[in-house]
């Protein structure tokens, strides 16, 4: 398991780093609207829907996304469009979560599948939008992600206590969730610190929140875009156990599915956009 992990986050990178990089956009554009295809096949697939059912889904979204490449930049969300999408994650999430796993099951699979394309949708735009802004940027907003769940993973073994949703994901704790907001925290610290700040093509989420808001503000938005990738984490488990499954899929071999790679970064992505407009 532990070998299939590492070739897999392997050619995940050798695919990435290169399209993040290229002097062009098209290359991310192309991959990143690979990953959305097969996020949106593994959502139809979680929500009823099989066979080449599931796979039209998926077309249909994807044949969207790239309409939207296309057109792009003038495909771009206004900031106010990102409010509405960011106060929609935190709303939504937090009803989602109240209604739990039989609350979500028994809402009408039209919903939950239109819910699906929106968030998905939502991510694909935050993606490029935030492309956009600069590598450093989205690399920032994937590391506000990361830092959260590797300190929520040893915070959690370490420190123990109370769980935080035992009947949605019952390996997740308080403790563990704390940790991972102090570590976001002090990583976003350490970068005001001693980061490349006065190069433009360096600006990351945490600058443009402590410009915008100042430090005890940006510190505030960090701890809750903390929050909201255990909030995704958390969603897509819900949506699996509804399902009755462990992974979203096996296209990813050790890894389980691409929505399980990419669950936490889905509200954390259009927040980032929300805050940098």
């Amino acid at each position: 398991m532990l070998g299939q992990r590492i070739v897999t986050a392997v050619v995940l990178l050798a695919l990435l780093v290169p399209a993040l990089l290229a002097p062009v956009t098209w290359p991310f554009h192309v991959l990143m609207l690979l990953l959305l295809g097969a996020g949106a096949w593994e959502w139809a697939r979680l929500n009823g829907l099989t066979g080449p059912v599931a796979l039209a889904f998926a077309g249909l979204l994807a044949l969207a996304g790239a309409a939207i490449g296309l057109s792009w930049p003038d495909s771009r969300l206004s900031s106010g469009a990102w409010v509405v999408v960011g106060v929609g994650w935190v709303v939504g999430g937090a009803w989602a979560l109240r209604a739990g796993v039989h609350g979500w099951s028994q809402a009408p699979r039209a919903v939950r599948l239109l819910l699906g394309v929106g968030v998905l949708a939502a991510a694909w735009l935050a993606l490029l939008q935030a492309r956009d802004l600069g590598v450093a940027y989205l690399l920032s907003a994937f590391m506000i992600v990361w830092l959260a769940d590797i300190a929520a993973y040893f915070g959690g073994r370490t420190f123990g206590g109370p769980r935080l949703a035992p009947k949605i994901s019952p390996g997740k704790t308080w403790s563990g969730a704390l940790t991972g907001g102090a570590a976001v925290l002090a990583g976003a610290g350490a970068w005001m610190l001693w980061g490349p700040s006065a190069d433009p093509a360096w600006v990351t989420v945490p600058y443009r929140l402590v410009d915008r808001w100042g430090a005890w503000g940006a510190a505030a938005a960090l701890a809750g875009l903390a929050a909201m990738s255990v909030v995704g984490d958390l969603f897509e488990s819900l949506v699996k156990r509804s399902a009755g499954v462990k992974d979203s899929s096996r296209l990813l071999p050790g890894h389980g599915g691409v929505l399980d790679r990419i669950d936490a970064v889905l509200p954390v992505l259009p927040l980032c956009l929300m805050c940098a407009s």
